[in-house]
């Protein structure tokens, strides 16, 4: 049986693309998900993992749909291997129940692990080359120094936590942050 594997990276992209593929190279079964593939926990591949027997096949409509890293897909394939499942990419064209196919996912893995880290690197250089200019990244701080202080004042006088937060319009935890720092 050849049974689809699709995922999104976010719940705004729509996974039709990949669907109407795997539909046309004659999945009887698609599994679709919405969520990162760095995340670590993909309920739809799990249930997925459960579904798959001796002798099926599971197809992807690329190699990154599955696995971020060569690490991943290599993992993979060797899981898929010893259930006795095939596995095969319709853009990559290959399938491993060769050894052609075999040869073909690691070159292909490796590519794609290439391709990430080179996002990855020109990702960093950016955020580097903006901060030198002072740019700052990330959320806006919650309280500044005066505010800090006050939190400070406030939970060293033993006020009750709740009346803090409520007074610098804050939650427990961020409270709790900005004491310990």
């Amino acid at each position: 049986m050849l049974i689809g594997y699709a995922r999104v990276s976010t719940l705004d992209q729509n996974p039709n693309l990949q669907s109407d593929a795997l539909t046309a190279a004659g999945c009887e079964k698609i599994f679709i998900e919405k969520i990162s593939g760095t995340v670590a926990e993909r309920p739809e591949l799990n249930k997925l993992k459960e579904h798959l027997r001796k002798g099926d096949t599971l197809v992807v409509w690329r190699l990154d749909r599955l696995g971020r890293s060569l690490k991943d897909l290599i993992e993979w394939v060797n899981y898929l291997d010893s259930q006795g499942v095939a596995f095969k990419s319709i853009q990559e064209g290959f399938d491993t129940g060769t050894s052609g196919g075999r040869l073909v996912f690691h070159l292909f893995g490796a590519l794609a692990e290439f391709e990430r880290n080179l996002i990855q690197e020109r990702t960093m250089a950016g955020l580097t080359a903006a901060r030198s200019r002072g740019r700052v990244g990330g959320r806006p701080k919650k309280l500044n120094e005066a505010k800090q202080k006050m939190a400070r004042q406030m939970y060293d006088a033993k006020n009750p936590i709740k009346e803090i937060c409520d007074a610098l319009n804050i939650s427990k935890p961020t409270l709790y942050k900005y004491l310990a720092g």
